[in-house]
């Protein structure tokens, strides 16, 4: 079965991360041999908790867009200092769409901002795939924002005759 999981990692560009209770978020992300490398922090992809959190539990999609493996994953965050930042974040940096700048500058930029570069390995023990997964949508609802605006029903000019 941990085939199934190393395959959906090598294909990962999205995975839905979440940590504790929280809602799952849809953070993009680059393969890092088995692990998944993930930026977030300010300028980048909201993902609050995960930067401080030590688990997380990681669902990625198939080919066909419907779930295909989740599993619980160690999260360990980078030093800006270290070489393995150096190693990975121009890396992550050139997957970036829509970077203002080139790769090393969008790294440079991400350790002075104190961005989160973090490092998510999966723990094969806790893998949950087909046909284990269950069978219910995990879809939730739309979260409430200030983003949201109510619309009216859109205006007539005439009356609308129903047949």
């Amino acid at each position: 079965m941990t085939g199934v999981l190393d395959e959906a990692i090598k294909k990962a560009a999205i995975a839905w991360i979440s940590t504790g209770d929280g809602p799952a978020y849809a953070l993009w992300c680059m393969p890092v041999e088995l692990s998944l490398a993930v930026i977030t922090g300010p300028g980048e992809q909201y993902a609050p908790g995960l930067a401080d959190a030590k688990t997380a539990t990681v669902r990625l999609r198939g080919d066909h867009g419907g779930l295909i493996v989740s599993t619980e994953a160690t999260v360990t965050r980078l030093d800006p200092q270290g070489p393995e930042w150096a190693e990975l974040a121009p890396q992550l940096a050139g997957k970036r769409l829509n970077a203002s700048g080139t790769a090393a500058e969008v790294a440079a930029r991400w350790a002075v901002a104190d961005c989160a570069l973090l490092v998510i390995a999966p723990a094969v023990d806790t893998l949950v795939a087909a046909p284990d997964l269950p069978a219910e949508s995990a879809a939730a609802p739309p979260r409430e924002t200030p983003a949201r605006v109510a619309t009216r029903k859109p205006f007539r000019l005439h009356k609308v005759v129903r047949r």
